[in-house]
């Protein structure tokens, strides 16, 4: 029969098991990532002794070269400053980590209702743990790129809401006897963790790939083979 029959037996068992762990570490993966927002306060000093602040405000998906730094026509240091933006795009990179993140999530959460409630026709068919194998093996390496993208994109986003990157950017830093320094940070330890969740979910998905495999004929055939003819079995004598 290939009635819903549900049975928790497989997350005893690593098949499951590591599929559920797939999924909490693919939740942890885009939520840390997909909602972030911060701000940075840079700190203008001007040559008379006082001080300005700007607010350099960055949010996920990281489109920097779209957020202004500062808002139209402004006088700062006496200075008149036109509409400027921060410098960097890694929209890309950010929204193709969260994206397979999120695949991983949906994902999951089909292998595990199949898990659960139909294994005894998992385990009956050839197609379904080829198919589970294939696309397990697909997504370990979508982890490695993204992961390894988004890591050089968090890079380039820390480095342009850095003193160096708003000084390069903001024109009015450059200015004899002014000085811009970054004074207050935003608290990036969840992109940071983002990061490691990207390569932990690589490393889960790489585990899991081989109890995936185990299901495969591939493997049954490897081990059940008939021995070659010069290791036929000899009875012994009585």
């Amino acid at each position: 029969m290939t009635g819903f029959r549900l049975n928790f037996s497989p997350l005893k068992e690593p098949l499951g098991f590591v599929k559920l762990v797939e999924w909490l570490t693919a939740v942890f993966a885009f939520g840390s990532c997909g909602g972030f927002s911060g701000k940075n306060i840079l700190t203008v000093l001007c040559g008379d002794g006082r001080n300005e602040t700007l607010n350099a405000n960055f949010h996920y998906p990281f489109r920097l070269s779209q957020v202004p730094l500062i808002e139209g026509n402004t006088t700062v240091c006496n200075h008149s400053v036109t509409l400027t933006h921060m410098v960097g795009d890694s929209a890309s990179s950010a929204e193709f980590f969260v994206g397979i993140a999120i695949i991983c999530f949906l994902h999951s959460m089909v292998a595990l209702l199949v898990y659960l409630g139909y294994m005894h026709v998992y385990k009956n068919s050839e197609f379904g743990p080829i198919f589970d194998f294939v696309v397990t093996a697909i997504l370990v390496f979508l982890w490695l790129v993204s992961s390894s993208a988004w890591a050089k994109g968090l890079q380039n986003v820390k480095y342009a809401t850095d003193t160096e990157g708003l000084s390069a950017t903001l024109d009015l830093c450059k200015e004899s006897g002014i000085t811009c320094e970054v004074t207050e940070y935003a608290n990036m330890r969840t992109l940071n963790i983002s990061v490691v969740f990207g390569y932990l979910n690589m490393l889960v998905w790489a585990f899991n790939a081989w109890f995936v495999y185990k299901e495969t004929r591939w493997h049954s055939q490897k081990f059940s083979s008939p021995p070659g003819p010069g290791r036929q079995h000899v009875p012994a004598t009585i």
